[in-house]
């Protein structure tokens, strides 16, 4: 069990740190359970080099996490949430030893006691029937509310799972969401790129130097969006697993302890010595048991805790240098940087191929005998398409007579011509700038330029974290609460069922034996009062 929820708790943040993964250069530094740590590569710059001899950081949920670390001579662990620091999971496991020790205690007290019992009724067993009216009441009474206490800690350990299991299952399914979404939209501006290579005006198409860098960042983009969605559905296959194993689990748990309390009451009262004292070894090692899962879920309630303020506090600083750089691979520099460029350069070329082909062929008045140029081109001339950038990538803002990517097909229609084939050739028949057949290029150019405009934002987003701050905003608002509420709610349940358990089964014990005494007491009360001799009848 203790396996199992440490495995949910590693699982989980690594799947929600890799929604956002638009790398390709990877280098595996750890491996803990199956589950691979992988570390971001940024560009080669003076920058990154001096980042990474800079050995300071900024520790995450620091205050929360600052406990005493058993691994450092009990001082207190200042270095923040970590989880591949073995310091983080020594301070935060510390915080569950009373009730591991306190198990342990059980365990041994407890047992010894039992085996000093069966030493003292096997060989040293006197016939003592005191009897107390007020010891037997007490203890029935006792026994009853202790029964009712283990009954309402199975209800909270119940309803607490089954919370937990919800509210578990619906992070999880967020973060699959926005995984899936970052896939997609890697996928779609992947194939944007693609058909940007085919796009063709007029015979005119992009430099092949243009073309070449597409197949590069176009391999990237598509391994990237294999590799998230292979590490996507891998880890949400075992996370939802390992979910289902601990909801399992824990009913098996509320179950059990509440049929062996039904049991143990049953019998006490029946007064059947013998199934008492059989219920009374399995609960003392039932009892072990539960506070030991006790500690481990006191454990994950901390650590889901200390995961939700380092969330936090990972978003407002983002600047900072903290522990989720290591794991988070949302900024791979160079690619990120490269794609984003990428979109744009393609973006300003294809436009600049349109208004090459407006510009030289569609505006121009070609003599008959300049085919293919000349297609019968009259009318007014056709506006330019709005470039978004200039030469050097930047944000261009479009001036008077341009039309933009958002209006670019309706404008275009006025200005397209009726045609037939002479000669082999498209010629308009009726005044216009473009045939259909240029026209459905320049519409297929528009599109594909706008499609790749559009992604933009969404890659700024990736380079800059921006899209995994806004999930683990969105995480921490709206799954955090649920998850620290239900997961104490496990905690509070298990501890109550494994006290009231406890209690009841040493009264268990008080009260099968007063109630043998008491048995006793009144067959030798009804012994007492008959008379030593029968009475002789008065005629002999």
């Amino acid at each position: 069990m203790a396996l199992r929820i440490s495995l949910l708790l590693l699982l989980l943040l690594p799947l929600s740190a890799s929604c956002v993964p638009i790398e390709i250069k990877r280098a595996p530094v750890s491996e803990n359970n199956g589950l691979v740590v992988w570390r971001r590569l940024v560009a080669e710059s003076p920058s990154s080099v001096e980042l990474s001899v800079d050995n300071s950081s900024f520790p995450l949920a620091a205050d929360r996490t600052h406990r005493r670390d058993p691994l450092d001579g009990y001082k207190k662990y200042t270095g923040g949430w970590n989880i591949s620091e073995q310091h983080y999971w020594a301070s935060v496991g510390f915080t569950a030893v009373p009730l591991f020790a306190f198990a342990l205690v059980w365990f041994l007290g407890f047992g010894l006691v039992l085996l000093l019992a069966c030493c003292y009724y096997c060989c040293c067993r006197r016939r003592n029937y005191s009897y107390s009216r007020v010891a037997y009441a007490l203890s029935l009474i006792l026994l009853i509310l202790f029964t009712c206490a283990a009954i309402i800690g199975c209800t909270v350990l119940y309803k607490g799972q089954g919370k937990f299991h919800t509210s578990t299952t619906t992070t999880l399914n967020y973060v699959v969401g926005q995984s899936n979404f970052t896939v997609d939209n890697l996928r779609n501006f992947s194939d944007s790129l693609s058909a940007a290579k085919k796009i063709g005006v007029d015979q005119i198409f992009l430099p092949s130097d243009i073309q070449n860098k597409i197949d590069a960042i176009e391999t990237k983009l598509n391994t990237s969006a294999n590799d998230l969605a292979n590490r996507t559905s891998s880890n949400s296959k075992k996370i939802r697993a390992v979910l289902n194993t601990v909801r399992l689990d824990l009913i098996i748990v509320a179950a059990v302890m509440l049929f062996l309390v039904f049991l143990g009451f049953l019998f006490s009262i029946l007064g059947l010595q013998f199934l008492v004292s059989i219920l009374v070894v399995v609960g003392w090692i039932l009892v072990a048991g539960t506070f030991i899962l006790c500690g481990v879920f006191l454990l994950l309630h901390n650590v889901v805790a200390d995961t939700c303020v380092a969330m936090d506090d990972w978003v407002n600083h983002p600047h900072a240098h903290t522990a989720l750089d290591d794991i988070l691979p949302c900024v791979d520099v160079a690619t990120a940087n490269e794609s984003l460029y990428r979109s744009k350069e393609v973006t300003f070329q294809l436009v600049n191929l349109v208004n090459q082909v407006i510009t030289t062929v569609s505006n121009q008045n070609f003599p008959p005998n300049l085919t293919p140029l000349y297609y019968n081109q009259s009318g007014p001339l056709l506006p330019v398409l709005c470039n978004p950038y200039t030469s050097d990538m930047n944000n261009r803002t479009c001036i008077s007579g341009e039309v933009n990517l958002n209006n670019a097909t309706q404008v275009w229609k006025g200005y397209e011509c009726r045609s037939a084939i002479v000669s082999g050739s498209e010629i308009c028949t009726t005044v216009g700038r473009v045939t259909p057949s240029i026209y459905n290029q320049m519409i297929a150019a528009v599109s594909v330029s706008q499609g790749l405009y559009q992604y933009g934002p969404f890659l700024t987003q990736l380079e800059d974290c921006t899209f995994v701050r806004d999930t683990f905003t969105a995480i921490n608002s709206n799954n955090c609460p649920g998850l620290e509420k239900y997961s104490k709610w496990i905690y509070i349940g298990l501890v109550m069922v494994s006290t009231a358990v406890m209690l009841s089964l040493i009264f268990w014990l008080i009260y099968a034996r007063e109630r043998r005494h008491r048995k006793y007491n009144k067959q030798f009360v009804a012994r007492s009062s008959q008379p030593p001799y029968p009475l002789q009848d008065k005629a002999s």
